[in-house]
This record gives structure tokens, sequence and C-alpha cells, in this order.
């Protein structure tokens, strides 16, 4: 048997974080077996399903790297496949139309509910004969009496009472099929053999158990995975900020990072949290997830980007931090290749738009200095260090960390001074502010004229504010 798993999202908004996790999960099951991943747009929902949310949702994972083997199928694209089976199901006296009223429906759940009954259709139209009308929609005839039972791959054995399920409505008045029925003929044809998705959808499994038995098609296996909590201990939500996969992005985290990280929302293995995604391939179970809710933690997933951006090639890393760079609009053109500043800042920063963010100075001029630094660093007593730095920079003949260091501390003997009180200004001067990495490395990957021309820019600074005094 070829395992074929799937991921169906419905395109109703971004692709948030717990369907990205179910996403991975479902990926890893087809691909530690060597089956087939597939992607399905479950659109029928069409008031509320958009293009722009398909975009996100097809672009959130290509950029996780969670390529698809067949699809992406679109559910409004196979109204007559439904249709078919729905026929089926009507000649076989497998399902039935029924004409109640909306105000009857409304007034039998309310009378049900005032009784402390759970809501449910009545059968009111399964086997009468004295009902017709113009309007009708069709339910399944679902049994009456046994149980439905699975064994969930997280939760473990599981069972339904038939006498607990109603008559499931399959293709509402205008004829349009419903989300469950789709879901079973989806499931079936597509040939899955594993449905991995979120706890919210146990309720509908008995009811697409019940359809898939009446059609003769057999029984995937399924997997319930629970959601995921904010740090706060409530439902993730728009209010816990970067819930969408592509904020991620745009907030400065590797796909690696944040793939590894969702993996280990509700799995684990053994006291290991760094995992390629060969190693998630391999050693990844479904039955090993954990059935309690997983909480989100944003200094754990900034641990795992820091990591990430030092561990990975820095040719890799650079694809992702030249997109930052665009963002926001600074041209690397103009300064050393981001190869070079990775190794200088991954460890200062934790994510990648910090890292575009910091590395400004490297590639244009700042507009000012940093106010707290100026007044701590650049002060009429700096003047003098700077100029004699300034002045041994301009002579060093080959551009090079060692040479500039050189260059640094023969200025600081010269004064008697220790070398903060020569390399601090320069800090400031070359780079606006008080935080740089080791100031060789850092001057080196700047032009030797700029470094020149800002402490002199560091100097007219000083003075001015001591004709201003």
């Amino acid at each position: 048997m070829t395992v074929v798993t799937r991921f169906a999202p419905s395109p109703t908004g971004y692709l948030h974080v717990g369907g990205a996790r179910t996403a991975l999960y479902s990926w890893l099951v087809a691909k530690a077996a060597g089956g087939k991943f597939v992607l399905r747009i479950e659109d029928t929902d069409r008031e509320r399903s958009t293009q722009p949310a398909i975009d996100a949702i097809l672009e959130g994972m290509e950029w996780l790297g969670l390529n698809w083997d067949e699809g992406p199928f679109y559910q409004t694209k196979r109204f007559d496949r439904y249709q078919h089976y729905i026929d089926k199901l009507l000649d076989e006296d497998k399902a039935y139309k029924c004409y109640c009223s909306t105000e009857r429906l409304e007034k039998m759940r309310d009378e049900q509910m005032a009784r402390g009954e759970k809501p449910r259709y009545d059968g009111h139209c399964r086997d009468n004969p004295n009902v017709g009308g113009d309007r009708y929609v069709i339910r399944f005839r679902n049994p009456q009496t046994g149980s439905v039972k699975f064994n969930d791959h997280i939760r473990g054995p599981i069972e339904f009472a038939n006498t607990e399920l109603d008559d499931l409505i399959i293709a509402r008045s205008d004829g349009t099929p419903t989300y469950n029925f789709c879901v079973v003929i989806d499931d079936w044809e597509m040939n899955i053999t594993h449905v991995v998705r979120g706890e919210d959808h146990i309720n509908n499994t008995p009811r697409q158990i019940n359809i898939l038995q009446a059609l003769g098609a057999p029984v995937p296996e399924y997997a319930h995975v629970s959601m995921i909590l904010g740090d706060d201990g409530k439902k993730l939500s728009k209010r816990h900020g970067a819930v969408s996969v592509m904020q991620y992005r745009d907030d400065g985290y590797l796909p690696q990072a944040v793939l590894n990280y969702l993996v280990r929302l509700g799995w684990s293995h053994g006291d290991q949290e760094i995992f390629s995604v060969d190693e998630m391939i391999r050693l990844f179970k479904l039955d090993d997830v954990n059935k309690a809710a997983s909480a989100f933690n944003t200094e754990k997933l900034n641990w795992l980007n820091q990591h990430y951006m030092k561990a990975l090639p820095v040719s890799e890393v650079a694809e992702y931090l030249q997109w930052h760079f665009t963002d926001q609009a600074i041209d690397v053109s103009k300064g050393p290749a981001l190869e070079k500043i990775i190794p200088l800042l991954a460890d200062r920063v934790k994510t990648l738009k910090e890292m575009a963010s910091s590395a400004r100075y490297f590639y244009e001029e700042y507009e000012n200095f940093d106010e707290a630094a100026a007044k701590k660093h650049l002060r009429p007593v700096a003047r003098e260090a700077l100029e004699a730095v300034q002045d041994r920079l301009a002579s060093v003949s080959e551009w090079n960390a060692a040479n500039i260091q050189a260059a640094i501390q023969a200025t600081a003997d010269d004064l008697g001074v220790g070398m903060g009180k020569v390399g601090m200004p320069l800090r400031v001067a070359a780079t606006g502010s008080g935080n740089s990495p080791s100031l060789d490395v850092t001057l080196e990957l700047l032009d030797q004229e700029q470094v020149v021309g800002r402490i002199a820019r560091a100097i007219s600074f000083i003075m001015e504010r001591e004709q201003a005094q």
C-alpha cells in the first residue's frame, strides 16, 4: 500500500501556525514512507474563500519547503464528482430529500435545547411519504444502531454511538455539496490513507466514516492533533501577533527554524531539540505525538532561529537575508557581500530583520548618531583620540582587520590610554551607534575613505557641540 496523506486548508485566510504544523506532520508521514503528499484547497465556502488566501497558502507552503506531489486540487472544480455520488446514494436509498423549513428546524432545536437535549435533526423527512415541495436539501441516511469506532494515532480508541449522530446534510438547497461530503469523496478518489488534522474535526470523523462505508470505500487512518496555545496559555489567535506563517518570514525567521519549532510543538525524540528535515523524516512518528495542547514559546523560536543563522551555510542564509534588505530598501550593492556580515552579526541578533536593520551602516550613511552613544562617547575629551586614530587609519596601506587593529592599538599606546578610550568613540563614529561587532572586522568591511570620512564627521559633531556650549 502506498501511503498518501493530504493537507486540505480552507482558503478563508492566511496559512496559520496550526495549519502549517498539520501540513508538516502530514508531509513527514508521506515522506517517511516514500509515499505521496497531496495539497487540496477546500474552497466550497464561496463567500469567504478568496484568491489572495489561496495565494497566501501556496506561498507559505513553498516558503516552508513543504512540496506537494499532487495538486493543488480545488473542490469547486469537482462538483460533478460530488453530484455523481449524491445521486448514487439517493438511488440506493442511502440518502433522502428533506423538505423541512428553516422555521421548523429552528423551532425543533429551540425545544430540544429547552429540554436540555443535544440539538439534532429529528428525522422528520427520513421515511415520511407525506412530505414534499420545491425546496429541499439532501441528507445522508445515517445508521440508527451500533457505533462508529476508529483508532486515532494520537488519541487511541474513539467510539461514537450512531444514536448521537443525526442525518447529515450532504447537499444544500441550491444543490452545492457540503464540506463533510466533499471531504469523503476527495479522500476516497485521491487514495488518502492517512488523515492528519486538528482535533476540532474529531466530531466529523464518525460522520465521514459512515458515508465512506455506505459508499463501499476504504476508511483511512486518522490522527487528530491538539490545538496550539499562545504564550499566555490561551488559544493562539491574532492577539498573539505572528500567527501567519508568512508573518514569521516578515519578522525575520528562517523557514528551517520555523519547521524545527513546529515539529516540536507536540512531538519529541528524547531530549533532542535541533532536527534537520532529514532527521524529522527519519524519526517522526504519528504515534509519538502528544495529545495535550502545546504552548507557543517565542523565546525558544528565537533561540532556534539564531542557531540556524549561525549553523546554516552563509550562502543559504544570505538568500533569505536579501529579502529583508530589499524590504527595508537597503541597496546591498553599495557595501560588503551579505555572506561577510552574517558571521559577524548572527551572534548579536535574533532575526534576519534585526540583522538587516543593524547592518544598515555598512551600505549607507547613517542619518544621525545614536543619541545616548553620542552623549557618552562623542565628548570633547574624545576629540584628540579620534583625530589621532583618523591619521593612523588614513595611512594604513593594506586595509585589513590586522592592520586596522594595529592602528587602533598604536593610537591608544601613543596617547597612554586604554583601548576603550579610542575604540568606543571610533565605534560611534564609524557605525553611528555604540554597538557593533569587533571593531577591526567591522571597519574592514567598510571602505577606508568612508571610515576616515565618518571620523571627520564625528570630530565636527564634537566641535559643534563645544561651540554651542
